[in-house]
């Protein structure tokens, strides 16, 4: 059988615990700004207070 030890931290966190639990916590920060990226944020537009209107007027003065 065999044997697994568990590496800790200097503060006693389990490395190994944390890792698992990260990996099914869903998407990472780096995973969802990829994500953005890609799509170009499409459907966030409900989550923002941002004017559009505003914003191109202030780039075009």
């Amino acid at each position: 059988m065999e044997q697994h030890e568990n590496k800790f931290t200097v503060a006693g966190t389990n490395i190994d615990e944390v890792k698992k639990l990260n990996a099914q916590s869903g998407l990472s920060f780096n995973e969802v700004y990829e994500l953005l990226a890609k799509t170009g944020g499409k459907g966030t537009s409900i989550y923002s207070d941002t004017n559009k209107e505003e914003i191109k007027n202030n780039l075009n003065h």
